[in-house]
């Protein structure tokens, strides 16, 4: 197991590397000048390559990424261009509300995916066309979409959740829930459905083995055939679907924290991006590529729970 680890470890210092310099070349490749978002449209040309000098953005792209990637290997992801604040400072404060964002999202997706995932297998008819039928909703449906749907129908209408806004869970635990309710639902409806797709299709797969028939035969009870061994044998690939949705949440939240206005990395992204700046969007890209990292990491450890020849893979 500690060799699967440092395997996998080791890996992403190359993904590392490779999502910073792309992400660094293609902004400092975006029309825009950052000066100009700095000193405004009254600035004179001068004052503007005057601030791109002192900036160092007068120098070749590979001559500032090289500049950036020795200060980050110190820890050091550099000042916003725009508030002049510390990056990471920055990063830091916003990182829970993302964080918070994603794993309900993550929780209730697999929570309700394999809860409905299961029952369909187990029950068949009706309630496996349903949960095809949920997840081509949810695949079709766009989230901004939902999310604007949501706020109308529980916000505007019923008046029973906040529309927008951010509590945090120390300072308010029943408005910290409150203000996640919408975000979290439009985030979670996509994935589950796909994780409940997944799970019938496994579950199917499981029960019909022949393993099954021989435990049915030896007098085990029906509920600890599905809840320990077939749900145990189709874990593997939920799991993967789960993996893969959480990380697919978290370029989710660019929109959803946009509409409901919340204070996280996604919508952080979106304003750094707008005024070009270059600091800020790669140390948001750098958070994201290590908690794709993590939960890549989180997926193989369970992996190697749930079948141990997995640990030597």
């Amino acid at each position: 197991m500690l060799r699967l680890i440092a395997r996998r470890l080791l890996l992403a210092i190359p993904m590392l590397l490779g999502v910073s310099a792309v992400t660094f070349i293609l902004v400092a490749l975006t029309p825009g000048d950052p000066a100009v978002s700095i000193l405004g449209s009254n600035a004179t040309q001068a004052q503007d390559a005057a601030l791109d000098r002192q900036l160092g953005f007068d120098q070749p792209v590979l001559v500032q990424y090289w500049h950036w990637l020795a200060n980050a290997l110190h820890g050091d992801l550099g000042t916003s261009l725009l508030s002049s604040q510390s990056v990471t400072s920055q990063l830091n404060a916003r990182l829970p509300v993302t964080l918070s964002l994603v794993i309900c999202a993550t929780i209730v997706s697999a929570v309700l995916g394999i809860a409905l995932g299961t029952i369909s297998a187990v029950r068949g008819g009706v309630t496996g066309k349903l949960v095809d039928v949920l997840a081509m909703l949810g695949f079709a449906i766009p989230g901004f979409w939902l999310g604007l749907v949501l706020v109308e129908l529980f916000a505007v209408r019923v008046r029973l959740l906040p529309a927008t806004g951010y509590v945090s869970l120390t300072a308010s635990p029943g408005g910290w829930l409150q203000s996640m309710i919408l975000p979290t639902a439009t985030l979670a409806i996509g994935g589950m459905t796909a994780i409940a797709k997944q799970t019938r299709d496994g579950m199917l797969d499981a029960l019909g083995r022949e393993y099954v028939d021989a435990l049915r035969a030896d007098g085990i009870s029906e509920a600890r055939i599905i809840f320990r061994h077939a749900l145990k044998n189709a874990g593997i690939p939920v799991l993967t679907t789960i993996g893969t949705f959480f990380i697919g949440m978290l370029g989710g939240t660019i929109l959803v924290e946009s509409v409901f206005a919340l204070p996280g990395l996604g919508s952080l992204a979106v304003s750094s991006t707008t005024e070009h700046d270059l600091p800020m969007i790669q140390g948001v890209a750098i958070y994201f590529c290590l908690a794709v990292v993590i939960v890549n990491l989180i997926v193989d450890l369970l992996y190697g729970w749930l079948n141990p020849k997995a640990r030597t893979a």
